[in-house]
This record gives C-alpha cells, structure tokens and sequence, in this order.
C-alpha cells in the first residue's frame, strides 16, 4: 500500500514540475465549480495548478476565526479560499504527503497576503494534527486515492471538534470495469481507486459521522476524460494520427464511454456528534 502510495505521489509530482493543469479525471479547477469571484483575486497560475473535482467550500458555512483542515492541500488553491473566509482570526492548516506540491503550495501562499495559513507534510490516514482541534475538514479528489479510507475517514472524525463539519469532494463510482480498478495512470487520474457513494457514506457513518449526504453530483463526458488521460502520455504516443485526428485521443474515447457512465464527483457532508 506504501508503495502505491508512492507512484501516485510520483505522477503528481511530475505533474507539478511540468506544468500539467490537468491530472484527475475531471480535469481540476478547469471544470470545477468554482467561480469567477472565487479566483479572481488569487495568484497567477493557482487554479491551472489545481487537481481537484468541485469547489469543497461552496456549500460550506465556514465562519470568521474558525480553524479549516485541508486534506491533501495540493498547490494551495483551497487553502487560499478558506483563508479568506477565517479571516485574520482565524486559521486554515494544509496536509498533504508531497513535497513537491507544499513547495508549490508555499510559494503560492507567499505571493499573497495571508498570514494564518499553516502547511504540515503528513499522510491523510495519519494526520499531523491534533484532535478536537478543527471546526471544518475540506478535501477536494483525494480520498479515494487512499488505499486506506477506512483511516481517513476516522482521522476525519478524531481531529473534528464536538460538532464539527466536513465537506469533501470527491470521485466516486459504481461497476467499474476491472481494467480500470488494475490501471496505475486511472488511479492517479482519480478513476481507479473509486468506491460507490454508499460505500462512501457508510464508512463516513462508522466513523462517528452523523447528517452524512451527498449535497450535489457532476458528471462528465467521455472526450474530456479521454482528454485528461492524454495529457498524462508520453508525446511520442500522443501525436500518433490518421486523417488529421489523434488516433491515441480516439481509443479513449471510446474507452472511456463506459467509465463516464459509472463514474461522477459529488460534495459529501457529515457533522461530529459530541464526543
């Protein structure tokens, strides 16, 4: 699992370093859900850095002077939104197991005026944070990365104050083919570690979550899927073509037509009960 962990960090690394606006299945902050307001004010080249799947705090009710646990922070763009909205008072602490994206995400940080943002290098199922200590946790595509949910889910709620609120988006799937589950490039891009709603919740549920649901869903179409995995290749392969068409981009369309039907983002919700 260690080792798994490794090659995704590995392919977003390389992501990172080269620029790569787009890396997870939904092609990041480029079809999110986020708004022209939300990223106006932000740093150049924030949101192309961003790999995340929805907006996790549009549907939040973060508050001024409240502490905001970002889960695998990536370069920072949510990190920046939540710090708006704690305001001075307040505090926003980003995790994430990559060197290289909390470097970037430093130097996001730095080229604006925050002050109350803190980075922290950790594992999602192993947070570096202390319990009872946070009033919301976001995320934004990274749990179903994890080879271990289970954990995550109850990190999530042991670092929870009594009554504290997670709103996380993610991937999430039903019936997806094998060769999608075996794929270490779909993994990375957010396809091949999916797990149903259902399931999703349930594990929410056991570990003490309570008022747990889905808030909203996207769904996507296969060519822009197809066009994320494209990215991903090598260019000898992607500049393969007949008739002025890439025949690499037209394999995977049509590949993809059975994921997109099985495979969406939704924004989940769930509140700590009173320890």
């Amino acid at each position: 699992m260690k080792n798994k962990s490794n090659k995704i960090s590995a392919e977003y690394s390389k992501a990172i370093k080269e620029n790569k606006n787009i890396v997870s299945a939904t092609g990041g902050a480029k079809f999110a859900d986020y708004s022209t307001y939300d990223l106006v004010s932000l740093p150049e080249g924030v949101a192309e850095s961003s790999f995340g799947c929805g907006n996790p705090l549009a549907f939040s009710s973060v508050k001024k002077s409240e502490t905001v646990l970002d889960l695998g922070c990536g370069a920072g763009l949510d990190l920046l939104l939540a710090a708006e909205k704690v305001g001075p008072e307040g505090k926003v602490i980003g995790v994430d197991m990559n060197e290289d994206m909390l470097k970037k995400a430093k130097k996001n940080i730095d080229a604006t005026t925050y002050k109350n943002i803190e980075l922290r290098k950790g594992m999602i199922e192993n947070l570096p944070v202390e319990s009872s200590s946070i009033d919301w946790v976001i995320s934004n595509c990274v749990i179903n990365l994890s080879t271990e949910k289970e954990k995550a889910f109850n990190e999530i709620a042991r670092v929870l104050k009594p009554n504290g609120q997670m709103l996380v988006s993610d991937i999430v799937s039903e019936n997806m083919p094998w060769w999608v589950k075996r794929s270490g490039i779909l993994t990375a891009a957010c396809a091949g570690g999916t797990i149903s709603e259902k399931s999703y919740l349930q594990g929410l549920m056991n570990a003490g979550m309570i008022d747990c649901n889905v808030i909203s869903r996207q769904y996507y179409e296969p060519k822009q899927m197809a066009s994320i995995v494209v990215d991903l290749l090598p260019s000898f392969l992607t500049n393969i073509s007949c008739c002025g068409k890439s025949i690499i981009e037209n394999l995977l369309i049509k590949m993809a037509s059975p994921i997109a039907k099985n495979l969406w983002s939704a924004k989940f919700y769930g509140r700590l009960t009173f320890k």
